[in-house]
């Protein structure tokens, strides 16, 4: 196969140029993105758990969601921590990924914007599995929920799945889906 070296170059050139200046614009709205994301799952965490969101509030790049339970006329308050760089550390190099494929597919805003939704829903995938996955764990701990084997291996599957593939593949999955859905003919 030959390979045209201007074309490597163009492509390294911008995956470069876009993985520093996206690092920066990262660094600027992670934290944001990232509660955002992180509120907008446990909202509906609080709703599949049957509980109430008291309160969201941030710090140093970790949500605090604060869970309300009301049973026998007392309520139960459990606050949970989502650490926003454990799912979105890799956007840079995922919009760098997405960006340097530029020569090589067509209907780009399509692609881009397919990108953009599918990188999201991984994250609030990530944010909503591992808030039902404690959530669950600590309503079966302490006897508020029924011990469920088949719901406590469903919400660790799905958090240990997104976890550990999703989150950690996310950019090279983008950028394959990218390509192969958008590709140009040769």
């Amino acid at each position: 196969m030959f390979l045209n070296k201007s074309l490597i170059f163009k492509t390294v050139l911008i995956f470069l140029s876009v993985y520093l200046i996206s690092i920066f614009l990262w660094i600027q709205i992670k934290d944001t993105y990232g509660y955002v994301i992180t509120a907008t799952a446990s909202r509906l965490v609080a709703e599949v758990k049957n509980v109430r969101v008291e309160k969201i509030r941030q710090e140093k790049g970790i949500v605090y969601t604060s869970f309300c339970r009301t049973m026998r006329r007392e309520d139960i308050v459990l606050e949970l921590a989502f650490r926003t760089s454990s799912y979105t550390f890799n956007v840079p190099l995922t919009i760098s990924i997405m960006a340097s494929l530029c020569l090589f597919i067509t209907r780009r805003r399509r692609a881009y914007a397919e990108a953009a939704l599918l990188l999201v829903i991984v994250h609030f995938i990530y944010a909503f599995s591992l808030g039902a996955e404690q959530l669950t764990v600590l309503f079966m701990g302490r006897g508020i929920e029924g011990i469920s084997r088949f719901k406590l291996f469903l919400y660790q599957f799905l958090w240990g799945f997104t976890n550990n593939m999703l989150i950690r593949c996310e950019p090279f999955l983008i950028g394959f889906y990218m390509y192969i859905r958008f590709r140009k003919d040769s």
